[in-house]
């Protein structure tokens, strides 16, 4: 068989210049790994989604904000902190334009506390600077989160999501005080800051 004879037209490549050949087979590979890499991903979202609406990731208790206020658990008169016959207290808040009910809650330090708030109109944020204290509040559902506060002192409570006009003002406080100081409650009893 003979060899072919080199086509004069064709002129060497300079040095550092890639065939077109090598260059269309590196892009080829590359794209069949950015297939790869996007269907693993696109796999991982989907099985995320399934799992997690079979699932749900965290609590999910929900409530009608049309009706809260009437009765129940977030009635006016079950707001605020309630010991709890375990020892650990719960707090109970309603996030509203623009403000959180009760603005200030008293509880004990070194003391298990639970958070249980819902929203009556758009969504808010609960945030507790300092601590591991940090949820949205979306209307029909409730939030809870625990915590534990080490020192006593004012914890400030500022919403954290945008919801409307009167967002920068809507502040509320946690009064965290010595355990001897915080007031026996009967099981059933509410206390805030309120004077």
């Amino acid at each position: 068989m003979a060899e072919s004879a080199p086509n004069p037209m064709q002129r060497p490549l300079p040095d550092g210049i890639v065939p077109e050949e090598e260059v269309a087979r590196t892009e080829n590979r590359w794209l069949i790994v950015m297939g790869g890499i996007l269907g693993v991903m696109m796999a991982v979202v989907v099985a995320t989604g399934v799992t997690n609406a079979l699932h749900p990731p965290s609590n999910v208790e929900t409530v009608d904000p049309t009706t809260l206020h009437l009765g129940g658990e977030f009635a006016e008169s079950n707001l605020g902190t309630a010991a709890e016959p375990d020892g650990s207290v719960t707090v109970r808040l309603i996030g509203e334009q623009y403000a959180f009910v009760p603005d200030c809650v008293r509880v004990p330090v070194d003391t298990p506390v639970k958070f249980r708030i819902t929203s009556t109109d758009v969504i808010h944020g609960f945030l507790l600077p300092s601590t591991n204290v940090n949820t949205m509040v979306m209307p029909g559902f409730i939030a809870e989160v625990r915590t534990t506060f080490s020192r006593a002192g004012v914890y400030n409570m500022p919403c954290h999501e945008f919801c409307g006009d009167g967002h920068h003002g809507m502040l509320a406080h946690v009064n965290v005080v010595p355990r001897e100081q915080f007031p026996q409650l009967a099981a059933l009893e509410r206390t805030s800051c309120a004077k």
